[in-house]
């Protein structure tokens, strides 16, 4: 299969609120033959514009949430392959094909692991939430993961039979959870992780929403 032929299997889902700063940024750097979906999570901002302008599908999903966001771009995708990733440009969708390349048919999802490049990517905090979230993964449900997944590839067949999942911040380990009670294979790899190009984060920014965030993840059974 070409290269072009295999881009166009893939659609990345891009889950956004108020992101119009760094939007166009991320979307300058899908790859070529990818198709793209932006979900409007209730943005107050031009979010919706800028990826109208820069040639993505535009879904709206007025219900509040990550998990939301993203299930309502599962649910629109129309190609066998989903990736998803979020659109504040800390991580860099030039690095999709390489954990495409891996999903194979014997394997039901790549995920990536986060890899600071620079101290200001990841507050300690959020640092410390992830390792928590990450080793109980690893020893309640038995998953070789060190992250929850913020960028993954999935065969979107596979991802809608799990259904609708945590719609909030808990939805990336809800999925985990519910891959590992389907008894999916998982692969990780290393990804780039840098500082947020715009604003300030709704989870990882502050304190606060790192514990919001991880109270979400400790909802998850």
């Amino acid at each position: 299969m070409t290269e072009s032929n295999e881009a166009s299997r893939v659609t990345v889902v891009i889950p956004c609120r108020d992101e119009e700063g760094a939007l166009p940024g991320v979307l300058s750097a899908i790859p070529t033959g990818y198709r793209v979906i932006v979900v409007d999570n209730g943005s107050t901002d031009a979010t919706a514009q800028v990826a109208r302008a820069a040639g993505a599908t535009v879904v709206p999903e007025p219900v509040p949430g990550y998990g939301s966001a993203v299930h309502a771009g599962v649910l629109a995708a129309r190609t066998d392959i989903v990736a998803v990733l979020d659109g504040d440009g800390s991580m860099d969708p030039r690095e999709i094909p390489s954990l495409v390349a891996e999903l194979t048919p014997d394997v039901d999802m790549v995920v990536g692991r986060r890899r600071a490049a620079h101290p200001r990517a990841w507050p300690w905090h959020a640092r410390l939430g992830n390792l928590l979230v990450a080793a109980r993964l690893r020893h309640r449900y038995g998953l070789p993961v060190h992250d929850i997944a913020a960028m993954r590839v999935a065969h979107r067949a596979r991802l809608l039979t799990l259904g609708p999942l945590h719609p909030r911040s808990g939805y990336p380990l809800a999925l985990l959870v519910a891959a590992a009670a389907a008894n999916w294979s998982l692969i990780e790899r290393d990804i780039t992780y840098r500082p947020r190009t715009h604003g300030a984060s709704k989870v990882s920014g502050s304190v606060r929403g790192t514990v919001h965030a991880i109270r979400d993840f400790w909802s998850v059974r």
